[in-house]
């Protein structure tokens, strides 16, 4: 009992953990601006969306998806000033592998309803090409689940 008493002080004190990883870290701030974007892409975000963006962001992201919407939150409050195209370019200067982990991850929230809108297809073809991605390596591949 102690010990949770100081872990929820500590939380109340220092923030949430994952919303300071988000905070601390401006690429993956941009990346889940991004991922948030593409759930939108159609216009309504469904549930089967929020279900593989709360994945992606715990398998891929490293942040815990119990913890999404807090993050979210944050993202809504702070980020509201960063433009799709400002947050693909802090991805211009990352390892491949990170950019294709990023469109990877853009399609798989893109077809989690089952659905592709021309709105998903342009936002992801736009950022394949403007990360200078191989399309082919995105269409093939399966979305990542290792932390990063």
């Amino acid at each position: 009992m102690p010990q949770n008493l100081l872990a929820q002080i500590r939380q109340l004190l220092q923030g949430n953990p994952s919303v300071r990883k988000v905070a601390d870290d401006p690429a993956l701030t941009a990346e889940l601006l991004l991922l948030v974007r593409m759930v939108l892409a159609d216009g309504e975000a469904h549930g089967r969306e929020l279900e593989a963006l709360r994945r992606i962001a715990t398998n891929s992201l490293g942040i815990d998806g119990g913890d999404l919407d807090l993050v979210l939150d944050h993202l809504s409050a702070f980020g509201y000033e960063i433009t799709p195209v400002q947050a693909i370019s802090v991805f211009r200067e990352l390892e491949m592998d990170r950019r294709e982990t990023l469109a990877r991850n853009m399609a798989a929230l893109a077809k989690a309803d089952g659905e592709l809108s021309r709105h998903e297809v342009r936002l992801l073809a736009r950022v394949v090409e403007i990360l200078e991605i191989d399309p082919q390596r995105i269409v093939t591949a399966q979305p990542t689940d290792r932390p990063q």
